[in-house]
């Protein structure tokens, strides 16, 4: 690979077309369309309404919890359905501004960023549309004052809710807290979520939680970071929720988990993102292809067919990624080559003297043994889309440390192609397992306690599964999961847009109508979802 210069691959993985233009979105309420039969509640109370949940219950979209956004919350907009028949005011934690992103104590808060914008070709930091941006909304110096009947905390888990100190900004260093609930419990910072939505004494009640609790595992590419929350803690935490949310007689509406392959954060970079015609790939294939050649060989001989890499300068490739469920071969690799007296020979084709052999073999063993080319059944996180086939500037100092020539060690470190992409990239056939059978059992555990408490019930698992399958028409539109054009989804692949949360919001009202005899879908009271913007303009600040 002597001739092969640094690889800084811009794959162009995200470009899209935009079936919408940037939109500004109208902060004022939906005025209800001209009912078809006088609205009623059944025999709901909607006087005060209390919504318990995470991200998806604060209207977090694009990458951020922003005014905008808040506004456009499902739990905002049926607060503003209830009070045609009843419910009393709504208060939120309002950001302070349609920036997003966090501070503390005027400093930057690391991982809550401004929010994601369309870019003209795909998802990109509003930073990169309008120049540098600063939040404004900080944790020590401006938080809202209470309560709140919007207790969607973005990230908890379902045992967060129960959690004394999550929202005590003296638990941030431990992360034990969190930033976002900090912001919600004013004079009481261990007071839990579930005990200040009980001090309002709930008459009605939404609670959509336990997503973060496999969803977390799966963003971090099932690395064990982030581990999926064990069954007896999820049980408990649901069922000491619900039995406490009802104790005083409120009536309310759960809502399931969604599968993450509905999710267009792991649907849409593909498996095989190379292109041959793009940044002279294809004239670097021979070079690349000796290179595991050599690697093919020794697959070939220990029977593991499976991890054989071959690039083509025709068609698209796949990345390379280390999946840990394969046999670690790391040895037999670095004692194959040390073995063979062809290999200080193939060594010197890489521009290095023969006696560097020992240290090639063994790299190449470190690097290689536990490593295949990603197949359609791997999901890749949508951020890999952002490193793959770029240096990996930590590989390249530490070959540059084993006195490897830069151009060699930048040779080896790019992402996806000579460095096999890590575990937090890529979700296995075996990690999405294990996702899908927690899923399954956390969803049996909600819709148990669900109905055991006559609670209204949204399968929001088949709604986005829908969303994935070609899509959900409600009205005039219909939205699918596909990422930036498909209108249900914002631009971080997760959470949804103003109008998919409208759509959410429709579904929780139609469950409400089956259990508690209301008509908001007879009365003609649902939500016109064409009237709510798929994404927001850059100029909203």
């Amino acid at each position: 690979m002597k001739n092969l210069k640094y690889i800084y691959f811009s794959l162009g993985i995200l470009a899209f077309t935009a079936c919408n233009d940037p939109e500004d979105v109208d902060l004022e309420p939906e005025v209800m369309a001209e009912a078809l039969v006088e609205l009623n509640a059944g025999s709901a109370d909607f006087s005060t309404y209390v919504s318990l949940g995470n991200s998806l219950t604060a209207g977090f979209t694009d990458n951020a919890l922003f005014q905008a956004g808040q506004a456009n919350s499902f739990p905002n907009l049926l607060s503003t359905k209830f009070s045609l028949v009843g419910g009393g005011s709504f208060s939120q934690p309002l950001m302070n501004d349609n920036i997003g992103g966090l501070l503390a104590g005027g400093a930057q808060i690391e991982g809550f960023n401004p929010r994601l914008v369309f870019g003209g070709a795909g998802p990109v930091d509003l930073a990169d549309v309008v120049g540098e941006v600063t939040p404004t909304t900080d944790i020590v110096l401006n938080n809202p004052s209470g309560p709140f009947n919007n207790m969607g905390v973005p990230g908890a888990k379902s045992f967060h809710l129960l959690a004394p100190g999550y929202g005590n900004i003296a638990n941030l260093s431990a992360q034990l807290a969190n930033p976002y609930f900090v912001r919600m419990t004013g004079a009481t910072p261990d007071a839990r979520v579930l005990e200040l939505a009980m001090a309002q004494s709930p008459t009605f009640f939404s609670l959509w939680i336990g997503n973060n609790d496999v969803l977390g595992y799966a963003l971090s590419g099932g690395d064990g970071t982030n581990p999926i929350t064990d069954q007896s803690t999820f049980d408990l935490a649901i069922g000491t929720i619900v039995t406490t949310l009802t104790s005083g007689g409120a009536k309310g509406v759960m809502a399931n988990i969604p599968y993450v392959t509905s999710i267009p954060h792991f649907t849409t970079v593909p498996h095989d993102p190379i292109n041959p015609e793009e940044n002279d790939f294809a004239a670097q294939v021979p070079t690349l292809n000796t290179v595991y050649g050599a690697l093919n060989q020794v697959y070939n001989a220990m029977g593991e067919t499976d991890r054989v890499v071959v690039f083509s300068d025709s068609l698209n490739n796949a990345v390379v990624i280390k999946d840990e469920a394969l046999v670690d071969i790391s040895a037999q690799i670095t004692g194959a080559f040390n073995a063979n007296p062809a290999f200080p020979v193939f060594v010197t084709q890489l521009g290095l003297p023969e006696a560097a052999a020992p240290l090639v073999a063994t790299l190449l063993g470190t690097t290689y043994g536990q490593t295949r080319p990603a197949t359609e059944n791997d999901l890749l996180v949508l951020s890999s889309s952002s490193i793959i086939g770029k240096v990996n500037e930590e590989s390249f100092a530490a070959l540059s440390a084993a006195n490897l020539p830069a151009a060699v060690a930048g040779q080896f470190s790019v992402e996806g192609i000579t460095l096999p992409l890590a575990d937090k990239w890529v979700l296995t056939p075996e990690e999405q397992d294990e996702i899908k059978i927690a899923t399954d059992q956390f969803n049996a555990t909600i819709a148990s306690a669900a109905s055991g408490a006559g609670l209204a019930f949204v399968d929001a698992n088949q709604l986005l599964q829908d969303l994935a399958q070609g899509g959900v028409t409600d009205g005039d539109f219909t939205l699918t999961a596909n990422l930036v054009t498909g209108g249900g989804f914002s631009l971080d692949g997760v959470h949804l847009t103003a109008r998919g949360y409208a759509l959410i919001a429709n579904e929780f009202m139609k469950a409400i109508d089956v259990t508690y005899q209301s008509n908001f879908e007879a009365s003609g009271s649902l939500f016109n979802i064409g009237n709510f913007p798929t994404n927001y303009s850059p100029a909203l600040q």
